[in-house]
């Protein structure tokens, strides 16, 4: 006969603890000096307006906007031909900046920086603001003003569309398209420093015994950003040097390092 088998026995109760689940008790809550330090930091964090937290809270709307930069550039194409071919009549400059204002609400839009109607209608009477003063009061000061207005927009729309860049998952003919649209505006923005800097300082701005026109500083800004060095026009003034080989420094790392790094990975995913 087989022996009975007697009543089980249960388990004991370290046993049951330690084959189970952990029990949700004995997780231990964060201590109250942790909060306080998270408390703390997300304080100064307000009271500073740190850009880096409304910054991380968009990026998931710069993620889900289009990144399409062909209307940047097509943009940027435009003010090229504008400074070359317009006249340089009183409501060139004007216009100018109106040029350069659409091209910052399109670099904010593209790069989903910002959607509101609010922002952009503020740039936009911004602009028109300016053109009408523009037009109004003509005076040296307000035209060097204006150059580096022009300046601070085209670089505003550079940092917009760097960011838009760096947002994407891979490296696409879109990222080729905005990294040129950075390099051309960088050509543009030295050309309005160089109109601020001839209208401001005394004397010729070039060695050759003239300011130049805008155009004729458009041209400066390209062959000093290529480092092409013809020769044909110099810049009298220690501020023209400078500018000057400050481009030519800018242009040439933006060459080798950010325009060959996205040229020589297109098509291949962040990691």
């Amino acid at each position: 006969m087989e022996p009975r088998a007697g009543p089980r026995r249960p388990a004991a109760a370290g046993n049951a603890t330690a084959a189970g689940p952990p029990n949700e008790s004995t997780l231990a809550p964060p201590s109250p000096g942790t909060l306080l330090a998270v408390a703390e930091r997300l304080a100064r964090c307000r009271q500073r307006r740190c850009i880096w937290g409304p910054m991380n809270l968009l990026r998931p709307r710069r993620l889900r906007s289009s990144h399409s930069y062909g209307a940047v550039l097509a943009l940027i194409v435009i003010s090229l031909v504008f400074i070359v071919s317009a006249p340089g009549t009183t409501w060139y400059p004007s216009a100018l900046t109106f040029i350069e204002t659409i091209i910052l609400i399109a670099a904010l839009w593209t790069s989903g920086l910002s959607t509101h109607k609010v922002i952009f209608a503020g740039l936009a009477l911004l602009g028109l603001a300016v053109v009408l003063l523009q037009l109004v009061v003509d005076d040296d000061t307000l035209n060097g003003a204006m150059g580096v207005l022009n300046a601070v927009l085209l670089a505003a729309a550079c940092c917009a569309v760097g960011l838009g860049v760096s947002d994407q998952q891979e490296i696409n003919p879109q990222s080729i398209l905005g990294a040129i649209s950075i390099y051309l505006a960088i050509g543009i923005l030295f050309a309005f420093a160089y109109d601020a800097a001839a209208t401001v300082q005394p004397g010729n701005f070039f060695a050759q015994g003239t300011d130049g026109s805008y155009a004729v500083r458009l041209y400066f800004s390209f062959v000093t950003l290529a480092t092409l060095g013809y020769g044909d026009y110099t810049p009298a003034a220690d501020a023209g040097r400078m500018l000057a080989v400050s481009e030519a420094i800018v242009g040439q790392l933006y060459l080798v390092t950010v325009l060959a790094i996205l040229v020589g990975n297109v098509g291949r995913r962040n990691g």
